[in-house]
């Protein structure tokens, strides 16, 4: 049979199962009938055997001076350059390339420690796979506890971070160090007179000691909100419905300083703490909204008398000072004269009197 092998291929040439001999570039007759059989490869990237054992090819000069072997200890793994490129991660402990249109270079890496940054340049780690490393990425505000496994190796701040997944488990709790708002939604309370109330509350807190919350505290926005709702039951419960509406602020204040006191054992600071909305129900509110429709009504009856008795004492003065000087009252006579005649088209005058004294007549003065 008739075989050609290409220049940037070669022949494995078996008789009966058995190896004979490596072939390369040419063409080539064997007959089937006698038993020969010729598998062609490429000699490019990782050798393949076709199935012959690795050692009974190695024997073979020709095959030897082609390929060259990499060898990893089991602590290792190996970055492959092919002309001076990175190409892949080699993880096995032994693997043969070829080694003749191709220069295979291999750079043997310790993976005991699982600081990537130390044993591979930056630029390598992003071409890798995935599947070989781990990233850990610390945003602004945030801050990492790095575990090797589960025990705490230290903190890492801001920044990107790689790990190999090989050797130890390697895992990071990240934590938002920035000032988190907790919202106190819905909370029914009953006053001392049984009113039921309703409260939303806010309150700003940080998370101060990543360290000690991790030991101490599962879930502490959550704890948060459990104990601001036992505090404002333990100080709404005091007062009467009309004493807590008047000492809105006073809430906030309070609760704040009761907050502070315990969030210290948590590894939190509780920055802020106020009351958005006292609801009242249904009921209170027609009643409320009544009584600040009556108080409303008073205070505008006092005003309004307040300002006819002022008008009255103006008047009075008014009148006095025109009694006590004629010149004074002439003047507003004819004040009240020209504005009468502004509204009257015309106007017939009799003689023997004045026309100031015949206006005067005719208006009654």
């Amino acid at each position: 049979m008739k075989y050609i092998i290409k220049e940037q291929e070669c022949g494995y040439l078996c008789r009966n199962g058995r190896f004979v001999r490596m072939l390369t570039a040419g063409m080539y007759r064997y007959p089937r009938a006698l038993g020969y059989t010729l598998d062609v490869v490429p000699m490019t990237g990782e050798v393949n055997t076709c199935g012959i054992p690795e050692e009974i090819l190695m024997k073979e000069e020709a095959f030897a001076s082609k390929v060259v072997k990499a060898r990893l200890a089991d602590e290792c793994i190996a970055l492959r350059f092919v002309d001076g490129a990175y190409r892949e991660v080699i993880t096995r402990a032994e693997t043969l390339f070829w080694n003749v249109f191709e220069k295979n270079e291999f750079r043997t890496v310790d993976i005991t420690n699982p600081w990537m940054e130390e044993a591979v340049p930056r630029i390598y780690m992003d071409l890798m796979p995935t599947k070989y490393y781990k990233k850990v990425t610390i945003k602004d505000g945030e801050c990492g506890l790095l575990y090797f496994d589960n025990r705490l190796e230290r903190r890492l701040e801001r920044g990107s971070y790689y790990f190999w997944n090989y050797g130890r488990e390697v895992t990071c709790k990240i934590f938002n160090l920035k000032l988190q708002q907790l919202e106190i939604s819905g909370q029914e309370i009953l006053t001392a007179d049984k009113v039921s109330v309703r409260l939303n509350m806010a309150a700003g807190y940080r998370i101060v000691d990543p360290e000690g919350l991790v030991e101490r505290v599962d879930g502490v926005a959550a704890l948060l909100y459990s104990r601001t709702q036992l505090i404002l039951r333990e100080y709404v419960g005091r007062f009467r419905l009309d004493e807590l509406l008047a000492q809105k602020e006073e809430i906030g204040r309070f609760v704040l300083e009761r907050m502070r006191e315990w969030a210290k054992g948590y590894c939190v600071e509780v920055v802020d703490a106020g009351i958005k909305d006292i609801i009242l129900p249904g009921e209170i509110r027609e009643i409320m909204n009544t009584v600040l429709l009556a108080e409303k009504k008073a205070q505008a009856n006092v005003i309004t008398r307040r300002e006819e008795v002022a008008s009255t004492r103006s008047l009075l003065n008014t009148a006095r000072l025109m009694e006590e000087n004629r010149t004074l009252m002439r003047l507003k006579e004819m004040e009240y004269l020209e504005k009468i005649c502004d509204k009257v088209g015309n106007i017939t005058l009799n003689g023997g009197k004045s026309v100031l004294e015949q206006l005067s007549e005719l208006a009654g003065m």
